[in-house]
């Protein structure tokens, strides 16, 4: 096997917040020694995360085997995903923050699965996945992910399963989505549909896009993560790993 010198795209701050949580878990379960120190465990993790690479490579690379490659994975992820606010929590802190709407979207994280598999199958989008609802702020920060669902769910339908339209009518904020929600009950404003709608309508799309689009980055914030490309995992893991990737791209950004 040939090996090479290579980089990661992300700050050595974020570096330094995952080597901490580390540390601070195997202080807490009183772990042995172990093959990699906590930064050279975070880096790895970050690799796997951003780049996509498997766990045979991310071992050969690090000097480790495949399998506490995985195990290290395993250990970070979890971590990082206890980290990720609730939906109470992060709507709380949207209007401690003061902001005067939200977004809210659904996105597909594709998964390798065979055509058995009909449960993980979108029929919007063609291909096997997970769907995963998303709320950001009208800038495009992450504030919160749900859980995930097999990729044939209706987004309106998942945003009911995770009860994203109660908390958002308790908390009284208003929230802007995309026709996919259409029929949703509380404060959620979606565009007209319809052939030839009149001038007025037109304009009310136009300005619900112009408003809902730097929110819907969101969803290409956490796909710069190219693990969430394609999944080569169990889907049951989707809605950790988007958690965990949540938790990071804030940390990168705040610290950017």
């Amino acid at each position: 096997m040939l090996f090479y010198r290579a980089a990661v795209d992300l700050s050595r701050s974020t570096l330094n917040y995952v080597a901490g949580l580390i540390r601070r878990r195997r202080k807490a379960i009183g772990s042995a020694w172990r093959l990699l120190n906590p930064g050279q465990q975070a880096l790895l993790v970050l690799v796997y995360l951003r780049k996509g690479e498997t766990f045979d490579e991310l071992g050969a690379g690090f000097g480790v085997s495949t399998a506490t490659a995985w195990r290290y994975v395993e250990e970070t992820v979890m971590l990082l995903s206890a980290r990720s606010p609730k939906l109470g929590q992060a709507l709380q802190k949207a209007k401690r923050d003061g902001l005067h709407y939200l977004v809210l979207d659904g996105t597909l994280i594709r998964t390798d699965r065979i055509n058995a598999d009909r449960p993980y199958f979108s029929g919007k989008h063609r291909v096997h996945g997970m769907n995963v609802q998303v709320i950001a702020s009208p800038n495009g920060t992450i504030l919160w992910t749900s859980g995930a669902l097999p990729g044939k769910t209706h987004d309106l339908s998942a945003a009911r399963i995770w009860g994203i339209l109660r908390k958002l009518e308790w908390a009284g904020i208003i929230v802007l989505a995309d026709k996919g929600y259409q029929g949703a009950e509380g404060p959620v404003i979606t565009p007209y549909k319809g052939k030839n709608k009149p001038e007025s309508q037109k304009r009310a799309n136009r300005s619900h896009a112009r408003l809902r689009g730097p929110g819907e980055r969101a969803n290409a914030q956490l796909k710069t993560w190219r693990i969430l490309r394609k999944l080569r995992c169990c889907p049951l893991k989707t809605g950790h790993l988007c958690k965990a990737i949540a938790v990071l791209q804030n940390y990168e950004v705040a610290r950017g």
